[in-house]
Order: C-alpha cells, then structure tokens, then sequence
C-alpha cells in the first residue's frame, strides 16, 4: 500500500482533533441556543441536548486535510491532489456549515435550507464532480455517457439527496453517525480497490472524524451532530462517491455507492412515498423512519441502532466484495448477510418480547426528566 502510513495518520488526526474539540463545541451550543429540547413524541431524547456536534466533525477532517497539504507544501509524499475540485468542495463546505450552524441556532425552515444544499451542489458540479455515466439496460455496451445538461441534473440531484438522506436518519443517537464511518469505510476500502489514493484519504479522514466524535454521540447522547454534521457527512459521501466511483466507465460504477449509502437511500425514498401517499409535503418530519419502526417493534434505542449498524455494515461490505470479485460472489455474500441480519432482528424482538420491553427505547434515560435551566446551570 503505497500511503499506508498517510492513511493512518490523517485517521488518528481527524479522530483525536474531532474528540478534543467536542467537549468544547458543547459549551458553545449552550451559549449560544444551540439546544435541541424534545417537544412531540417524534423526538427520543428526554432532556435538551447540545446540538454543536457537526462543528466538531468538520474541525477533525479540516485539520487533516491541511496537515496533508502542508506535506505537500514540503515535498513529501502524498494521495492529496489540490484542484479546482478539492477547492469547490470546501467552498461546498463552507456554504453548509453556515447553514447548519444558523438552522441548529434558528431552526430553519425546509425551503429556506434548500438553495444552501443547491448552491453546494452546484459548486462541486461545476468544478468538474459530476456523474458522467449511467447504466443502459438498453445498449449492449452496459453503460452510457450523459450530456452536460443530464450530467448537471442527475450529479446535482445526487448531491442534495445524500445530504438530505443523511439528515432523515439523524433521529437516535449515535445513528447518523455510525452508519456515515461504516460508509466512509466502505468507499475507502473500494478506492484502494479501485486504486483511487485521493477519495481513499478523503474518506479515512472523514471516518476518523466521525469515530472520534460518536464516543459522545452513544445513547444516552452528551451532544448531536445536528444539521451542521448531517449536511456535511451527507455532501461529503455524495462527492466522494461521485469522485471514487461514479465518474468511472464500469458496470460497478453506479450500484457501488447505492449500496454503501443504500440505508438512508431507501429510507429517504420510503418517507417520500409515505408522505405523498398521505397526501403531506415531503420534507415534513414524521415517526415512520426505519429507526422508528424498529423502536415500535419492540428493540430499544440501542438495539435499534445497533441492527441498522449491521444492515449499514452488510451492505458495505457487499459493495467491497463486489468491487474486488465481481457480481457473483457479491451475490452469494447477500443471500447469507440477509439470512444472519434476519435471523438476528427477530431474535432481538423475541428476547425483548420476553422481557416484557414496550419499545419506549428509553432504557438509558433513567427516567430523567431535567429541565434546560438545570442543564444550562450545570454548564
């Protein structure tokens, strides 16, 4: 592995700045408003939590990021390549986190955090990070090249879905959070596959910052990531997989990051059936997520985090099975990875039915009912 080392050392960086500078993203939230305090039964918290977490994240893979370009800057040797595209996706960055923090402070509303989630898009399209090909069962060849104007809709398209999607799932603790590293992990394992040193290092960055702030993150949760965290994890997955693979001439190209973003793919597209059925608008928040289901199934917060962990995990690892020995063996992984998931879900359901558990998913709250004055006092 020609940047082994730099692989693990922007890892340990954007880990160890991203879990030193939570603690401190806390206080700021508390100063500041930043406070998320549970109001209707859609919320599984019980007592106002910081929501700062995001700003965290984002300090952990930005500190590695330039670690690796002072490198550079010296000479050494590195899988960093500054471009126009890297700077777009920074300036998409930035443009988010600007978002987030106002809507974590504010509380935005859908519409008006839409153009931010546009005009991030459309810097990084614009730059040159856009989905060139898409499978044609049509053709022989398997594959067909977008015109500009396709390729403008359908990778700006994808942009703002992952981010969204990222955002939907963002309702237990720890969740968003978990199932982003496990997807940072996959595409990295597919670009060394694939020999993409570039997205490799941008995704093993942005695991080491999400692993070193999900610590906090745990049920019970000391902070969220909030729509600061959501939104960049989302856009950075979205970018990164149009770079690691979606710009590439293959028939892998495009089922690769369906399935590593396959959890909150499917269950963004699922709440917006749910919702056109029921005749509401798409962006508006319900109790009927996947991670919500499972809760009323009977599993508690923990346990439900923990199965959508390995369905996240499963699909993952389909994704690099599939990118190392073809269609086949990707095949066979998924006829055995469903029948142990399935096995396992129904074997939580039946302990926790056993143990009398009402799906509340409240087992780590201890029944604490603290109120935001007494949370800012301890602060």
């Amino acid at each position: 592995m020609a940047f082994g080392y730099d692989y693990v050392i922007s890892f340990l960086l954007a880990f160890i700045v991203a879990f030193a500078v939570t603690p401190a993203a806390k206080k700021l939230a508390f100063k500041v408003g930043a406070v998320d305090i549970p109001r209707d039964d859609r919320r599984m918290h019980k007592k106002p939590t910081a929501r700062f977490g995001g700003l965290a994240i984002i300090a952990g893979f930005l500190f590695s990021l330039f670690f690796n370009y002072v490198n550079l800057l010296f000479g050494a040797p590195s899988p960093l390549i500054p471009g126009k595209e890297l700077a777009a996706f920074l300036a998409g960055t930035a443009v988010l986190t600007v978002m987030g923090v106002l809507d974590d402070i504010y509380q935005l509303r859908s519409y008006q955090k839409l153009p931010f989630q546009v005009t991030a898009a459309l810097l990084v399209v614009a730059a040159g990070t856009r989905v060139e090909y898409v499978t044609n069962p049509f053709a022989y060849t398997g594959m067909s090249k977008l015109n500009t104007v396709l390729s403008f809709a359908v990778s700006t398209l994808w942009i703002v879905g992952v981010t969204n999607a990222l955002n939907f799932i963002d309702g237990l603790d720890g969740l968003a959070a978990g199932v982003s590293s496990i997807a940072s992990l996959s595409l990295f394992f597919v670009s060394l596959t694939l020999e993409n040193s570039f997205t490799a290092l941008l995704t093993v960055m942005l695991a080491g910052a999400t692993l070193g702030f999900l610590p906090y993150n745990f049920n019970p949760a000391k902070i969220f990531m909030a729509d600061t965290g959501a939104n960049f994890l989302g856009f950075a997955l979205a970018v990164i997989s149009i770079e690691g693979t979606l710009k590439s001439y293959t028939a892998i190209s495009i089922a690769i990051p369906l399935l590593v973003l396959g959890l909150p793919l499917f269950d963004t597209a699922f709440a917006i059936l749910r919702r056109l059925k029921n005749g509401k608008p798409i962006m508006q928040a319900d109790r009927g997520h996947l991670h919500h289901r499972l809760v009323d199934m009977g599993l508690s917060q923990k346990q439900s985090v923990a199965v959508m962990y390995m369905a996240s995990t499963v699909l993952g690892l389909i994704a690099v099975v599939l990118a190392i020995k073809g269609a086949l063996s990707a095949i066979v992984l998924v006829v055995a990875l469903s029948v142990l998931f399935v096995a396992g879900t129904r074997f939580m359901t039946s302990i926790n039915a056993g143990n009398g558990k009402n799906g509340s998913g409240t087992d780590s709250l201890d029944g604490k009912q603290d109120c935001l004055s007494e949370e800012i006092a301890k602060k």
